[in-house]
């Protein structure tokens, strides 16, 4: 009994450090990805063979009102790849992997002491964190992915990968390609890779200029309309509307968010970065830097596709990350 009581006198970060020693699996964090991930099949050997996957896409499909599993695995792609049907599409195949790593390696669930997500993988984060729940989680999810595809349908834009530049030249090739337009950084994601995001003919002039500014590529992306930008501008209302509506509770692990790649444990405050977000950039690079400066040395990313895996080896090549590809 007098155990017990001490035990219930330490503090959670000494609980996690008692569980590495014991455990010696380093210090964990979850990484989960955002919209782009998506891939027509995922999720669908979890469906078949994990009730716990099963159950969550019948769940959203009472909450969506339409078949989301059947849109996961059999497409057609053109349909997933939608803003308005990829971010819920995302949310509940990353925590459907999240049921499978729980399932294989409790241990490593347990363990794990920070969380993070790429934009819409924030949402997924926060679930994970115990901030909101799956249900609530993904009415905002399906609220933000209509909010930004009606934004990208009334101002046309596009988003571009420059590879090769840092963040100070691509501010300067934003400002050579801009002319009048809207072109914005959207993205910093590692060393030398920098997302820019604006109206289509703005993208257009900064992928032709950016060969002859040093850059090594430059790669327009295939999503719907120019996120983290001014162009979102009437989604942010939008989804703070439905935030408003959303319950939230101080995370039961930090949490680090895209604004300020800072963790931050009060509900109002986190309501209104996850506002922010829809029209800043994403802090990718800080948020993973904040993380290993806080000790973690045990990476999973939980969802579709290794993204996040790759874009965490451009920062530390000999860091650990595993991913749960479904």
């Amino acid at each position: 009994m007098q155990l017990r009581k001490e035990r219930n006198r330490i503090s959670r970060s000494e609980m996690g450090a008692l569980a590495r020693e014991e455990s010696a699996l380093g210090k964990i964090a979850f990484l989960f990805p955002g919209q782009g991930a998506q891939k027509v099949g995922m999720g669908r050997g979890l469906h078949e063979s994990l009730p716990a996957a099963k159950q969550l896409y019948d769940r959203a499909a009472a909450i969506l009102g339409y078949d989301l599993a059947k849109l996961c695995f059999e497409g057609p792609s053109d349909v997933l790849d939608s803003t308005i049907y990829s971010q819920p599409a995302l949310f509940v195949t990353s925590l459907a992997a999240l049921e499978l790593l729980r399932t294989e390696s409790p241990d490593v669930v347990q363990a794990c002491e920070g969380t993070a997500g790429l934009s819409l993988g924030e949402y997924t984060a926060m679930v994970f964190a115990g901030i909101i729940n799956f249900e609530e989680g993904l009415m905002a999810v399906q609220q933000r992915g209509a909010a930004m595809q009606e934004s990208a349908d009334a101002t046309p834009g596009g988003m571009v990968t420059i590879l090769g530049l840092d963040r100070a030249q691509v501010e300067a090739l934003c400002q050579e390609a801009r002319q009048g337009e809207i072109l914005e950084i959207a993205n910093l994601l590692c060393p030398g890779t920098i997302v820019v995001s604006g109206t289509n003919g703005a993208c257009l002039r900064a992928a032709e200029l950016a060969p002859m500014r040093g850059a090594q590529k430059a790669v327009p992306l295939a999503v719907a309309g120019a996120f983290h930008t001014e162009i979102m501008r009437p989604a942010d209302r939008r989804c703070a509307e439905a935030l408003s509506k959303v319950s939230m509770h101080a995370p039961r692990i930090p949490v680090v968010f895209n604004v300020d790649a800072q963790p931050h444990a009060d509900p109002e405050e986190i309501r209104g970065l996850m506002v922010q977000q829809i029209i800043n950039p994403v802090r990718w690079e800080d948020s993973m830097r904040y993380l290993l400066a806080e000790g973690f040395d045990k990476f999973y990313e939980i969802g579709p596709g290794r993204v996040l895996r790759g874009l965490l080896r451009r920062i530390d090549r000999k860091l650990d990350c595993q991913s749960m590809d479904v």
